[in-house]
């Protein structure tokens, strides 16, 4: 099946078209970055989301099985691309899909979207969970088959396989080798359609929460 993943060069994304194999299309924005898409097996398209149209983007995604939303502003960047990126460009890959025929569609979201922001946060974080709300919000209301993925605090630490995945639980971290993971298992997993899930470390091997999720 090809994939398209947006954020081709994220940490999450280059994991997981290496787990992914061929027919994987990592969509970035720099140039400076092909040779590390490449470097996974996957097929590098230089395509800037915050530039694009949606018929531009269509036109790579056509024929694609499904197509995974893993970009963000990241850290270090100001409220506006939060807006521009995380909501921004979520919601062209969105139109995208639905012009190309594409039908699945992952979305990484974040914990904490879906509620306003806690107390005590800065302008910037407050602007992100926004952000990230609205465009679920967005992909919720399309003809789509979506399923909506919040990880807790990334990590770069070892994957284990274990993982807690449902509609809510409790915060905490989740190394990002598990965040590829289960986007992998998701993809093929049709009892998550239009559901929005929540990640973090846990006790059940990925296979299994997939399966419950």
């Amino acid at each position: 099946m090809r994939i398209i993943i947006a954020g081709g060069h994220g940490k999450i994304a280059l994991r997981l078209a290496r787990r992914l194999g061929s027919g994987v299309v990592g969509l970035v924005r720099n140039p400076a970055h092909v040779a590390d898409v490449e470097a996974t097996g996957a097929e590098a398209v230089v395509c800037d989301l915050e530039r694009a149209s949606a018929g531009e983007v269509a036109r790579i995604a056509g024929g694609a099985g499904a197509v995974v939303f893993a970009a963000g502003a990241g850290p270090g960047s100001g409220a506006a691309r939060k807006e521009t990126v995380d909501k921004g460009a979520t919601v062209l890959l969105a139109d995208a899909a639905e012009a190309a025929g594409v039908r699945r569609f992952i979305q990484v979201s974040g914990m904490g979207a879906g509620k306003p922001p806690a107390p005590g946060r800065d302008a910037v974080w407050a602007a992100y969970i926004r952000a990230k709300t609205e465009a679920e919000d967005d992909l919720r209301a399309r003809d789509l088959d979506w399923t909506i993925l919040r990880p807790g605090r990334l990590t770069d630490d070892p994957g284990s396989g274990l993982v807690r995945l449902a509609p809510e639980v409790p915060p905490g971290s989740v190394p990002r080798d598990d965040v590829a993971a289960v986007i992998a298992a998701l993809l093929d997993a049709p009892g998550t359609v239009h559901r929005t899930l929540e990640l973090v470390s846990g006790d059940t091997p990925v296979a299994d929460a997939v399966a419950g999720g």
